[in-house]
């Protein structure tokens, strides 16, 4: 029994001096993608909504959607119809909160150009990219001051330059912002004398970039409006005979259902296909 026991012991012991000569291989770190719940809080971010969280957005959503359904299924006595306008109401929320953040992208597009000047000129004068950044707090566009006031408190306290960048990033959770902060990460650990070559590239990019899409915007807006417009009409019409629910009675019935369901169906492929025709793609967040 004794010579079982040291016989054990003896192999494991030579299986772990084997295992020991052989090196783990370790697996690269992949980038998480975004989540539904990141998209949104970007959004709310980007609107202007920096204290809503997605949960809370979602609740309204579904608030707006039970009041519509039940005021007009109280009205009309008619489910499909109800459920039709109390979809359009629950998903209000959400179009508000993605129209307001694609308009404040649009008007920063304009001051991201003066930011970086901002920090080119901070650069040049000798101070320090911590510096450079913080004194946008008061020389900044005036709608990203807040941020960058917040930066130079973090960077005050801590002192961690790389924290507060992320901390910047998630604040301003812009596209362009990413591009730049990255762009002031990579030249404060690197160095050298290129940071102001960089900042000119950037700032030019950035003005003939939001120059060439605005132009395409103003060129392509009247497609985005006709698509609303052509989506809109027969719901609005369905609308004007809620007064008179006897009008809408025949949506309760399996063929009337069938046409809401239909006719939703189609409104919402043809607006989809009119605004991805006619709207130019927005920068996503690759770096967040």
């Amino acid at each position: 029994m004794t010579g079982v026991l040291l016989g054990l012991t003896l192999g494991c012991g030579l299986f772990c001096m084997w295992w020991s000569t052989w090196a783990p291989s370790e697996k690269p770190d992949e980038p998480r993608s975004a989540t539904m719940s990141d998209r949104l809080r970007d959004q709310l971010v980007q609107a202007g909504y920096p204290s809503v969280g997605p949960t809370a957005l979602l609740m309204a959503s579904a608030l707006g959607f039970a009041f519509v359904a039940l005021a007009i299924y109280a009205t009309t006595r008619v489910a499909p119809v109800a459920g039709c306008f109390g979809a359009m109401a629950g998903y209000g929320p959400l179009a508000l909160v993605r129209m307001r953040a694609r308009r404040r992208r649009a008007s920063l597009r304009d001051l991201w150009p003066d930011v970086v000047d901002n920090i080119a000129s901070g650069v040049r004068a000798g101070l320090a990219l911590p510096e450079a950044l913080s004194q946008l707090a008061r020389r900044g566009p005036e709608e990203l001051r807040p941020a960058f006031q917040s930066f130079a408190e973090d960077y005050r306290t801590s002192g961690r330059f790389h924290d507060c960048l992320d901390l910047l990033k998630d604040r301003l959770s812009d596209p362009v912002a990413d591009r730049l902060v990255e762009s002031l990460r990579i030249a404060r650990e690197v160095g050298g004398s290129d940071l102001g070559r960089l900042l000119r590239t950037l700032s030019s990019f950035l003005r003939e970039d939001g120059r060439t899409r605005a132009e395409l915007e103003t060129r392509q807006g009247w497609t985005v409006n006709a698509a609303r417009l052509a989506v809109a009409a027969p719901w609005l019409v369905l609308g004007t005979l809620l007064g008179r629910p006897e009008s809408v009675q025949a949506y309760s019935t399996g063929p009337g259902i069938l046409v809401l369901l239909v006719g939703a169906g189609v409104s919402l492929a043809a607006y989809r296909l009119m605004t991805r025709i006619g709207r130019l793609p927005e920068d996503g967040r690759v770096l967040r």
